[in-house]
């Protein structure tokens, strides 16, 4: 990314980076000087493959079953045509705003490459509509994921046509018009062009970079609601000690042992081992304190170490995905050949999807199972039930908090099902083996949103538990610096009333990543992994 926008072509496009601009309208990308020479190059291959009579897939044949019948040189621009229109089947609700600026820049980021027989001007007009911020309505439903996300970006091509509805500024408008009011002009797409513009995973991939940024962010925050957590049932902080883990050194595991240890440094409500030990030698029968906690806090680093390293990879498999060239037929530049091969493909993201998601639901499941504990005066160590506040009169403080957050992390479970083993053949067995990557992105964000949500819940009972056993100022220096985080959001639950804004307030704090540039200081800006910003 340079300081006028993201320059597309060069391999260097950024997972997190750019699921974090694509928040916001007006997102730029920039041909770097000598790629336009790359690019006419591989049209140049390409017509004269034509010329020659050499059947070429998509452009002088048929699509997928049907690549066995001829299509003459003269009607190769009316076969690009139909086939944009004929794909326009998707459902469901229009992919969000985000969603679809992710989906334009690495699209024209992949094809900027120089391998897919389009010309320059193209790719120029979908980096134009993405700084206008003119959005395709894209129904979500539709893609199988491979050959590539076909229905869901021929809503892309059709509005690059003049064709179709988009969103300018949440407006919707007829494509024409909204392309004639940014000082646009549609474009009449040459042989392969519109096989160019939707035979890639350009759609799967733009939910999957969102996907894995907030899942950097949450594993972040889980780390943390569990020192919080510690301090806020009286716990070991032995549990986290740097011996433990080097002794199981799984990457994740020691970095978010670490992270939570840093953050509860100097604090007067953790205890440490000699201390317990201390506490519980009065020679009885009864401990007065458990030695060990249960294992949604002992074994915290366990978990979310898995969420950590899962994103160590999938990191650099999306960095790959979105910086290739996913179509088909490739060309050659140098040589002028023709490549049929099958990088539409989305099995890589979908797997790193399918994982994504079992970690996130996990990392949920576990501050779920901290919150229970942390309403329930039997294991709270002596906080009053539901973490009721000192009104007089009936108050039920957090027990709606909890039964909705338990709703939440529920969901996250269901939907982390692995999508990617359901493949499916399609259209007439020529697609008959298919990653369902679409669906395993989709899901992915469906998980993080929920999972986001239920942490937002569980950060404010923890500060409403500190604030119960006496206020901030014995939290460890990490620790305080989260709580004055969360009460910035959310204030005290002195008596009942609806939190349901405030929660709101505070997830939405957590998605922009305010609260990993809080903890950076105590080591969890290593949480932001390969492939990241």
């Amino acid at each position: 990314m340079t300081g006028a926008g993201f320059e597309v072509g060069t391999d260097t496009l950024d997972p997190a980076a750019v699921a974090i601009a694509s928040r916001t309208p007006g997102v730029r990308g920039v041909v770097p000087a000598g790629l336009d020479d790359v690019m006419a190059a591989s049209v140049a291959a390409r017509d004269a493959l034509v010329a020659s009579g050499t059947p070429v897939y998509g452009v002088t044949t048929g699509f997928g079953d049907r690549n066995i019948s001829r299509v003459e040189p003269a009607d190769a621009a009316a076969l690009q045509a139909g086939l944009i229109r004929y794909h326009l089947a998707g459902t469901g609700p229009a992919a969000p705003d985000d969603v679809v600026r992710a989906t334009l820049l690495i699209r024209a980021n992949c094809l900027a490459r120089g391998r897919s027989g389009i010309r320059p001007e193209v790719v120029r007009l979908l980096l134009d509509c993405l700084a206008a911020d003119l959005l395709p309505v894209v129904p979500v439903r539709g893609s199988v994921g491979a050959s590539g996300d076909l229905v869901p970006l021929c809503y892309v091509a059709s509005m690059l046509v003049g064709e179709g509805t988009v969103r300018v500024h949440g407006v919707e408008r007829p494509a024409a018009a909204a392309l004639a009011g940014a000082g646009l002009r549609p474009v009449r797409l040459e042989p392969k062009e519109a096989l160019a513009l939707i035979n890639g995973t350009a759609f799967l991939s733009a939910f999957a970079v969102h996907a894995y940024a907030e899942a950097a962010d949450l594993c972040v925050a889980g780390a943390a609601a569990t020192a919080l957590a510690v301090e806020a049932l009286r716990g070991n902080r032995d549990h986290f000690h740097p011996m433990t883990h080097a002794n199981k050194p799984h990457p994740g595991q020691v970095h978010v042992a670490g992270v939570v240890r840093r953050l509860l440094d100097g604090s007067g409500f953790a205890r440490g081992q000699r201390e317990i030990t201390e506490l519980n030698g009065d020679g009885g029968s009864r401990l007065a304190h458990p030695i060990q906690d249960r294992y949604s806090v002992r074994c915290a680093p366990h978990v979310l170490g898995v969420l950590h390293d899962t994103l160590e990879w999938a990191g650099r498999w999306l960095a790959v995905e979105i910086n290739a060239s996913t179509d088909n037929p490739l060309f050659e530049p140098g040589t002028g050949e023709v490549h049929n091969g099958g990088n539409f493909y989305g099995g890589h993201v979908g797997m790193a999807m399918d994982s994504l998601k079992v970690a996130v639901a996990s990392a949920g499941d576990l501050l779920d199972r901290q919150l229970a504990l942390v309403v329930d005066e039997k294991y709270s160590n002596g906080l009053p039930a539901g973490l009721t506040g000192p009104a007089k009169g009936p108050q039920h403080g957090f027990k709606g908090v909890q039964i909705a957050t338990s709703a939440l992390v529920a969901e996250a479970l269901q939907r982390s099902a692995p999508a990617t083993v359901h493949s499916r053949s399609t259209e007439a067995h020529n697609q008959d083996k298919v990653s369902m990557a679409t669906i395993a992105a989709r899901d992915a964000c469906a998980v993080t949103e929920l999972v986001r949500e239920a942490t937002a819940a569980h950060l404010a009972a923890l500060c409403q538990a500190i604030d119960l056993r006496g206020g901030p100022a014995a939290l460890g220096e990490g620790t305080r610096a989260v709580y004055t985080f969360v009460r910035d959001r959310a204030g005290f639950l002195d008596r009942d009333r609806r939190l349901d804004h405030e929660l709101a307030g505070l997830a939405a704090a957590l998605r922009s990543g305010a609260l990993t540039g809080v903890v950076a200081p105590f080591g969890a800006a290593e949480a932001r992994v390969a492939g990241s910003a």
